[in-house]
């Protein structure tokens, strides 16, 4: 195997993109670097006009089948997940419930929630009968994130199938074989026609597929990057579904369980070691529980076993702006209670908690993507709710409270919000996922994400004469003057 200069990074030889280990440089496979994308969109189209064509009922049991064979292959593929995104392999495991989980829903809730209906008239003219019905885009290109390679891409990638298009998936060029190897088992159980392709990679290709005729994009990644690829898009008026990141605040009440709070923030600000768009990275607790929280959070985020139960930072760039977030907080007053100046080292970070730290600081106000959190003593709900808003993110949330969770959690400007747990939105599959702001803007999973991918289809059908007929050059100053003795009397 060879060895890369910089574990995680990617790197072009001869025309093939080199994925590496985060952890170690080891070599973990090369992918033939796309260069037609527009010829891998005209084979998707013709298969998407097949796929489409087989009707629910078969791309249900063709779903089915691809999500088995995950479920089969489970351990093998949380093994290349983890070799090659660094996350461990019981982390890669957990993804792979989520995602077949979602599989499984999107296929068997597609017909209900997209299937032809009948919708009220209108009594202004009752003659015509009204029906609603989404029908596929046709093509989807999907740009899929390294730090959840299989539950984050295969979010939109289900969803879109289960709606009837093909896809042509761009997977991060830090994960590429995770995503080929979910590919490669799809094509097994739809061998006929390519619905789900894959074309790899650096940012060139993900812009090629924006402008290659696709006929809507699901992105993931940074505000800076989904601003590119809307105005790639913009171009041909190619629609597009973002995801933008997030900087996710939990609120801790002063009637909160505090024990299961910490224990939950322990691990929401540092699974997947902090790499997670909605991680926990701000935390805003009630003065009358302040300390027994920070005090419990310590001693919880202390047990956490770096190496084994949080990977490598897998782009080696983060590692600065983890390190710029930690010097900064402790630069303008901050105080580290655990991890600190020194908490990166090498491809690790150590889990780090901050506190006394201003809200102005890029460590609150920027996305971290790392194990780290700050935490705010705040006088009373209202405060936290203002300091929790405060952010251009806006996608997912938490609140702990035994009386007031819902009621907060209303008031909380993000797509999303748990209840005295964190990122348990994200596995509910009839949920939809996404947020506001930065955060961007559309929906994966449940209705909302199936919807996500069709378009609505209005139809109306005569099924009585028109008395007296409007919407014709015949009609008559009687029948108007009767059209206007309803409209005043419904409306007037």
């Amino acid at each position: 195997m060879t060895v890369a200069t910089i574990p995680g990074a990617s790197t072009i030889v001869d025309g093939q993109l080199v994925s590496t280990s985060p952890a170690t440089g080891q070599e973990v496979g090369r992918f033939p670097v796309a260069s037609d994308v527009p010829a891998v969109v005209a084979r998707a189209r013709e298969a998407a006009q097949w796929w489409a064509g087989l009707g629910f009922t078969e791309r249900k049991r063709r779903l089915l089948a691809w999500r088995k064979l995950l479920v089969q292959r489970i351990h093998e593929l949380a093994e290349l997940t983890s070799r090659e995104g660094g996350k461990p392999v019981d982390e890669a495991v957990l993804e792979v419930f989520a995602t077949v989980d979602h599989i499984a829903w999107a296929a068997r809730n597609a017909r209900k929630t997209l299937r032809r209906r009948r919708v009220r008239g209108s009594l202004i003219q009752p003659e015509y009968a009204g029906y609603k019905e989404y029908q596929p885009y046709g093509v989807i290109g999907v740009i899929g994130p390294w730090n959840f390679p299989i539950f984050t891409p295969i979010g939109s990638i289900g969803y879109a199938l289960a709606a009837g298009n093909a896809v042509v998936f761009k997977p991060s060029e830090y994960t590429p074989a995770v995503g080929q190897f979910y590919v490669d088992l799809f094509a097994s159980v739809v061998p006929e026609m390519p619905v789900l392709q894959v074309v790899h990679g650096m940012g060139d290709v993900g812009a090629a597929l924006c402008r290659s005729g696709v006929d809507k994009v699901s992105f993931t990644g940074s505000p800076r990057t989904a601003r590119k690829v809307m105005m790639a898009c913009a171009e041909s008026l190619t629609p597009v579904l973002i995801e933008g990141g997030g900087k996710d605040a939990v609120i801790v009440a002063d009637d909160a369980n505090v024990d299961a709070a910490a224990e939950s923030v322990a691990w929401g600000a540092n699974f997947n070691a902090g790499q997670a768009c909605v991680g926990i990275e701000r935390a805003y607790v009630h003065e009358r529980v302040y300390d027994t929280f920070v005090d419990k959070l310590v001693k919880e985020t202390q047990r956490i076993n770096l190496g084994e139960q949080i990977g490598p930072i897998t782009m080696p760039a983060q590692r600065e702006i983890i390190k710029r977030h930690i010097d900064t907080a402790l630069g303008s007053g901050g105080r580290a209670l655990l991890g600190g100046p020194d908490a990166v080292k090498e491809q690790y970070v150590k889990p780090t908690v901050l506190v006394d730290v201003p809200e102005d600081s890029p460590a609150v106000k920027e996305e971290t993507f790392g194990p780290t959190v700050t935490v705010t003593k705040v006088s009373s709900v209202d405060e936290a709710v203002r300091l929790a808003n405060d952010t251009a993110y806006g996608l997912g949330s938490a609140v702990f409270s035994r009386g007031q969770g819902m009621a907060i959690a209303g008031r909380l400007r993000s797509g999303m919000t748990s209840v005295n747990s964190t990122f348990s939105f994200a596995v509910l599959p009839t949920l939809p996922f996404g947020g506001v702001g930065d955060s961007g803007f559309g929906r994966i999973h449940g209705e909302d994400g199936l919807r996500e991918f069709a378009r609505a289809k209005s139809i109306a059908k005569r099924r009585l004469p028109s008395v007296p007929p409007l919407l014709t050059f015949r009609r008559t100053p009687g029948g108007v003057k009767l059209g206007l003795r309803v409209i005043k009397l419904l409306h007037g």
